[in-house]
């Protein structure tokens, strides 16, 4: 089921599988990536309670091992409208025997959507009510079309980080041919101290994924005038990302609060490196933003 929220600069769509994005138009141009099987066939998927790939597809937590898909599971179940207003919208996921199956925890997710002006107000939050401390990654994974305009090309565009200083060094992080962590990082230039040109062959070795950078990023081209902005306050990590060795029409902009599975490593969950850790009864909250312009 597709449910709308709008106000009087957007209108936004969201599916109740996994809470995924469908659609953000604003003065009656699509934003939004729209799946064509082509490249990629998702749009913009919320990621819980895992990032990414497991080594194996597995994970072990007290002497018991648990699967685990790729980017969690949230993304691929149904989800309930817990409540809705024109301009926003809550979906919520209780635990139960399926999620068990992948998560043995209790806990209650969900995800919400609020409209402010020409900005999407993205919200995660996790209620553990469980006894023990609960391991989670999180995060998003929206596309967008590129180009903007009809006259532009891809190439025309470029992603840009504000509020940047010029003693910042943006690290990326490695990973191997599976697309694991492989340990090492590595310096990532930014063009004059701010910008990645977009093209094609970027992606042709997968995703790049940054740390150490300002928390917003701009998509744009000096040759247009529609711009896409994702602010990320409080997750640690962002990955750019299209279909690898194509020329797809669009790109990830992707802020993650953790990393995927470590290259040959079976993850104990409660000791990887960077996962959230939220004791019994506790309740995390993470917001980010899409700023159409």
């Amino acid at each position: 089921m597709n449910v709308s929220i709008k106000n009087e600069k957007l209108q936004v769509q969201i599916s109740s599988r996994g809470g995924e994005m469908q659609s953000i138009i604003r003065d009656g141009r699509e934003y939004l990536w729209q799946a064509d099987p082509q490249y990629w066939d998702e749009k913009a998927p919320n990621l819980f309670p895992y990032i990414a790939r497991m080594t194996e597809g597995r994970y072990t937590l007290d002497g018991k091992s648990y699967p685990m898909p790729l980017h969690g599971f949230v993304h691929v179940t149904e989800l309930i409208a817990e409540e809705q207003t024109e301009d926003r919208i809550v979906f919520r996921l209780d635990a139960g025997e399926e999620t068990r199956k992948h998560y043995p925890y209790a806990f209650t997710y969900r995800v919400i959507y609020e409209l402010d002006g020409d900005v999407l107000h993205i919200t995660y939050q996790v209620e553990n009510h469980d006894e023990k401390t609960m391991y989670f990654g999180i995060g998003g994974h929206p596309g967008f079309l590129v180009p903007m305009e009809e006259s532009l090309g891809f190439e025309d565009y470029y992603l840009e980080f504000a509020g940047r200083k010029e003693y910042d060094e943006p690290v990326r992080i490695g990973f191997s041919p599976e697309c694991f962590v492989d340990g090492s990082t590595e310096p990532f230039p930014l063009e004059d101290g701010k910008k990645i040109p977009l093209r094609h062959s970027l992606f042709d070795n997968d995703a790049i994924v940054l740390t150490q950078v300002p928390k917003m990023v701009s998509l744009k081209s000096d040759r247009g005038t529609r711009r896409v902005t994702v602010s990320y306050p409080d997750m640690d990590y962002i990955g750019f990302w299209h279909a690898t060795l194509t020329e797809a029409p669009y790109v990830c902009i992707e802020p993650w609060s953790s990393l995927p599975s470590r290259q040959g490593v079976v993850e104990e969950l409660s000791d990887q490196p960077g996962l959230v850790s939220l004791k019994a009864g506790g309740v995390y909250r993470n917001s980010w933003s899409i700023e159409i312009q």
